[in-house]
């Protein structure tokens, strides 16, 4: 029962601070515009920079980082709880991607997953950074590419031999990654850095 409501408390937490939607906020301050009005439509760091510039992009690409990471390490540290981590994982990527603070229209999710992965494991992060960024070279599409990024992620950590909740982790941060880009699947890049 203790163990329930500390996974439901991490879960909670999180959503709450995947919520903040700093590229919404940051590029309000920097550019007073809503930074979902540009680009891929997305609150991004990417979109961040295109509206607000290099600095306040990178500023949002570090502060979605922390936020995913707090929220995990919060899970394991704070409330000792291995599966209230994974809860906690998923969660803060959820609200990222529909955050209850900004009409549930958020971001893709990559940077705060990278934190809450980071958290568990921060060689897996590295593997995943470059399986992503691999993939987005083959495939020449970041929405499918980053699908296929979420998808692969359980499969890429489980042959090292880690604990079922660390996998488990990595795989639901993939399907939620996986699920937020597949709603960019069919689009048309027209802004993609190689494409300029």
């Amino acid at each position: 029962m203790i163990e329930a409501i500390k996974v439901l408390m991490a879960g909670c937490l999180a959503y709450v601070l995947g919520s903040i939607s700093f590229a919404v906020l940051v590029t309000r301050w920097k550019a007073q515009m809503d930074v979902r009005t540009i680009g891929s439509g997305h609150a991004t760091a990417t979109n961040t920079m295109r509206a607000a510039g290099w600095m306040a992009g990178l500023l949002v690409l570090v502060l979605d980082f922390a936020k995913g990471f707090l929220a995990v390490w919060f899970a394991q540290s704070v409330l000792d709880s291995v599966w209230g981590a994974v809860f906690a994982a998923g969660m803060v990527v959820i609200g990222h991607c529909w955050p209850f603070s900004a009409g549930f229209r958020g971001g893709m999710g990559m940077a705060s997953g990278g934190g809450a992965l980071c958290a568990i494991w921060p060689l897996g992060f590295v593997m995943a950074v470059g399986l992503g960024a691999f993939l987005q070279l083959v495939v020449r599409h970041s929405a499918r590419a980053n699908c296929l990024t979420g998808i692969l992620l359980a499969p890429l950590w489980a042959p090292f031999g880690l604990p079922l909740n660390a996998v488990a982790a990595a795989g639901v941060v993939g399907l939620v990654i996986a699920a937020r880009a597949a709603s960019d699947w069919r689009r048309v890049y027209r802004e993609l850095w190689w494409d300029r």
